[in-house]
């Protein structure tokens, strides 16, 4: 099941296509992983994505760490993790890269959704980079 429509915090699970993939020429990414919603853009009908890495923040990468009792409620494991600013996608939802959440029955998209404090949060820093222009850190993706 995917959710008929798209909502600001939604978590669901994605083929994230990191810039550097999308750079190679590659049209999907090499993972399956969670992704949040952070902007809804066109009615409701586009989506701006970041993802979730549980790959420790190295240097100058912009991330927002997820709190263990969300990744409790979002049935993500204990292993740390954050929301990466580094990257984001942009796709008309749903989309052909939404994938069922392995183990849930019926299979589903859907992870749950994150606090609104927590996607304040990630809002905020997404809106900073965006700010910069930084060539590459949307990677359009199509419904191709």
């Amino acid at each position: 099941m995917i959710p008929e429509r798209p909502e600001a915090g939604m978590v669901f699970r994605y083929s994230f296509l990191w810039s550097g993939e999308a750079a190679k020429g590659q049209i999907e990414g090499v993972k399956d992983r969670p992704a949040v919603v952070i902007v809804l853009l066109a009615e409701g009908d586009e989506v701006v994505v970041a993802p979730f890495t549980t790959r420790p923040p190295a240097g100058d990468d912009v991330v927002v760490e997820v709190p263990q009792r969300v990744r409790t409620h979002l049935g993500l494991g204990d292993d740390r993790s954050w929301i990466s600013l580094g990257t984001l996608n942009r796709f008309v939802w749903p989309g052909p890269d939404l994938r069922p959440v392995p183990g849930r029955k019926p299979a589903n998209a859907l992870y749950g959704y994150i606090p609104q404090k927590l996607l304040d949060a990630v809002k905020a820093l997404a809106m900073a980079e965006l700010s910069k222009r930084i060539p590459g850190l949307i990677v359009r993706r199509s419904n191709d």
